[in-house]
């Protein structure tokens, strides 16, 4: 499928280069699944290729073919220092702004490669020589297929890239609850399956590995730390520091956490705050009409999807969740009015 943008990004990589591919912080999976998917295709394409993600990724992607080959700059600063130094394409995969790289940012921005946006987040930044946003697709690991088949080059699929391709499709549409509306998403399945993926054994890996801790941690946080406001239709889960370090929390256990609170009847908002590094990560979900990619931009300098957004506070939690408490009144006729 020909989108925006992919010719002339072929015609960039017509020739070997030295290619990084850069990832936002806190990554998800489809951050490492389109990374590593590019990753092992231009390395078939005869090129030279990084993965740098600004810091570690969760523990149920550890299985992925490839993710040890991820640098990690909060843990390997000179080597992640060396590659942007080298690249002379650097792309930006599952972002649309370098103030995602964190410590990275002002080193990548600094390069004199040519930069490249591939993503599906809306609002993308000016500051890319070439773009490939495509806000109406579920993932950017859709995406990287849709890259590689404009291409003509589907017969590079092999299972490392295929499965790489379904997990970022997967995570990012909530085991298909979310953004994938569309049947080009699953033809692209269809596809991917007649690459030899296993489907249910991906399913295991990334949704039955919870730790002991990781379980109850979420049975904390439902039975304790769950407010629900029937009047704004809206529920919210609120963890501090100590709340985490009681469960010895690990990256990525909190993922999906939020969706327990918007599965509630009724409720057509849900948040999730979590008190890390001095500041408060905060998720946003949402049904049907209801932006929270606006309120996440409006209110808390964040963004992401119509349905799924996050920010960060840099605010105490008591303060953080008074403002989000104070933004309530403002949509309180939208919230009333949603429709899927």
């Amino acid at each position: 499928m020909e989108r925006t943008g992919f010719k002339q990004v072929r015609e960039l990589l017509s020739r070997p280069q030295t290619i990084l591919l850069t990832i936002h912080t806190n990554p998800d999976g489809d951050a490492i699944g389109s990374a590593l998917a590019l990753y092992w295709y231009l390395m078939k394409k005869g090129h030279t290729v990084f993965i740098m993600s600004p810091d570690p990724f969760p523990a149920f992607l550890a299985w992925m073919d490839g993710q040890d080959r991820i640098l990690i700059f909060s843990r390997e600063e000179e080597k992640c220092l060396k590659a942007i130094a080298d690249a002379n394409v650097i792309f930006s995969l599952d972002y649309n702004d370098f103030n995602r790289l964190k410590k990275a940012m002002d080193p990548v921005m600094k390069s004199n490669a040519k930069k490249v946006l591939l993503d599906h987040h809306l609002y993308p930044a000016d500051h890319y020589d070439l773009k490939i946003s495509i806000e109406d697709t579920s993932s950017t690991a859709e995406l990287v297929f849709d890259f590689i088949e404009a291409a003509g080059d589907t017969e590079l699929i092999d299972q490392a890239i295929a499965s790489s391709i379904y997990t970022g499709i997967v995570t990012d549409t909530g085991s298909f609850s979310y953004s994938c509306n569309d049947e080009r998403t699953y033809l692209v399945i269809a596809s991917l399956f007649q690459h030899g993926i296993d489907g249910e054994h991906i399913h295991r890996l990334v949704y039955d590995t919870f730790s002991e801790n990781r379980l109850r941690l979420l049975g904390y946080s439902l039975s304790e730390k769950l407010v629900v406001l029937q009047e704004f239709h809206t529920a919210y889960i609120y963890l501090t520091t100590a709340d985490l370090e009681r469960f010895n929390y690990q990256i990525g256990d909190m993922e999906g956490v939020v969706n327990y609170a918007l599965s509630i009847e009724g409720i057509n908002l849900a948040a999730l705050f979590s008190e890390r590094d001095n500041s408060i990560r905060i998720s946003f979900r949402s049904k049907g009409n209801f932006s929270v990619e606006q309120l996440a931009r409006d209110h808390f300098d964040g963004g992401g999807h119509p349905n799924a957004a996050g920010a960060t506070s840099y605010l105490t939690m008591d303060e953080t969740l008074k403002m989000f408490l104070e933004t309530l009144p403002i949509y309180r006729e939208a919230l009333n009015k949603v429709y899927s």
